[in-house]
C-alpha cells in the first residue's frame, strides 16, 4: 500500500531493493531474467514515453521536434512512476511466491469462505492452465500447427485452434470440479476447514511490530515528513530528524520479510548441523 501510494524517492528507492533482494532471494535466477527481460525495458520505456506526453514543469531542458518543451519535471515524474509500478510488480511477485492456496484458506477462510474458496481454486488454476496450454501447444505443434511456423493467416488459425482446444478443457474442468464438490456433500451444512499452521507468540510479535511501524510511518506522511511533487517544481521535505526516523521504519517493514527468512535458514543450519 505505501509502493503504490507514496511517491518519494527515498521510499521507492528503499522499497525497490528489500522488493528486488527478496524476489532474488524467493526465484532466483527466475527473478533476474523476469526483471531483465521485462520490468527494466518496461520502466525505460515509461521514463521515455512520459516526457513525451506530459510537458509541465518550469525547467525547459530542451524543445521536441514537433515544438513542445522537455522538462527536468516531466522526466523526473516518469522516473518515479517507473520505479512506483517496478516496486509493486516486484511486492505482488513474492505476495504470489508465498501465499498460496491453503495460507489464504486459512486466513480468510472461516471470515469469507465462499470467497476464500473462490480465490484459492482461481490461485490453483492458472498453474494448471499454463502447464496444460504447454502440453496442447506441444501436441499441436507435433501435428503440424505450431503458432510459429507459417504465414500471419496460418499462426492466427493455430492459436484459434489451441485457444478453443483450451476453452473446453476449462469448461470441462469446471464441470468436473462441480461434480466432486456436489458429490462430497458441499453446501449441505456449514463448512469445517482443516489448517496446518497456528497462531503463536511469534506471529503476534511481528504482527504488532508490523502494526507500529506501518502506524508510524502513516503518522509520519500525515504530517507531511514524506512529501514530494515534481509540479511545478521539483520540492521535497528536508531531510531532518523526524523524516529520518520514518525512512528508517519504512526500511524495516520492507526489510521485514527477507530477515525473517534468513534467521529462519540459519536456525535450520544450525540445526541441521547437530543431527
Amino acid at each position: 500500500m505505501f509502493s503504490m501510494f507514496v511517491m518519494n524517492p527515498v521510499f521507492s528507492v528503499i522499497a525497490l531493493i528489500n522488493a528486488a533482494a527478496y524476489s532474488v532471494y524467493l526465484s532466483g535466477r527466475k527473478s533476474v531474467r523476469f526483471g531483465l527481460l521485462y520490468l527494466i525495458p518496461a520502466m525505460l520505456m515509461l521514463i521515455v514515453i512520459n516526457p513525451a506526453f506530459n510537458h509541465q514543469g518550469a525547467t525547459i531542458a530542451a524543445y521536441l521536434p514537433n515544438g513542445n518543451p522537455l522538462t527536468v519535471e516531466s522526466i523526473i515524474y516518469g522516473v518515479m512512476a517507473a520505479l512506483l509500478i517496478a516496486q509493486v510488480i516486484m511486492w505482488f511477485s513474492c505476495f504470489n511466491k508465498i501465499m498460496t492456496a491453503d495460507k489464504f484458506m486459512y486466513l480468510f477462510g472461516k471470515i469469507i469462505p465462499h470467497l476464500s474458496l473462490m480465490l484459492s481454486m482461481s490461485f490453483r488454476f492458472i498453474p494448471r492452465f499454463k502447464a496444460q496450454f504447454n502440453k496442447v501447444k506441444e501436441a499441436q505443434r507435433c501435428i503440424g500447427y505450431d503458432i510459429s511456423v507459417g504465414g500471419i493467416v496460418q499462426r492466427m488459425k493455430n492459436a484459434v485452434r489451441i485457444f478453443g482446444v483450451m476453452i473446453s478443457w476449462s469448461l470441462e474442468s469446471a464441470v468436473e470440479t462441480a461434480d466432486s464438490m456436489r458429490s462430497r456433500g458441499y453446501g449441505t451444512m456449514k463448512r469445517t476447514s482443516f489448517a496446518r499452521y497456528g497462531f503463536e507468540k511469534r506471529d503476534g510479535f511481528i504482527l504488532a511490530l508490523t502494526a507500529v511501524l506501518s502506524g508510524y510511518i502513516v503518522f509520519g506522511c500525515a504530517m507531511g515528513y514524506a512529501d514530494f511533487r515534481c509540479f511545478p517544481t521539483v520540492k521535497m521535505t528536508p531531510v531532518t530528524a523526524l523524516p529520518i526516523t520514518v525512512y528508517v521504519c519504512y526500511f524495516a517493514l520492507c526489510s521485514m520479510p527477507m530477515i525473517i527468512n534468513l534467521q529462519e535458514d540459519r536456525k535450520w543450519k544450525y540445526l541441521r548441523s547437530k543431527i
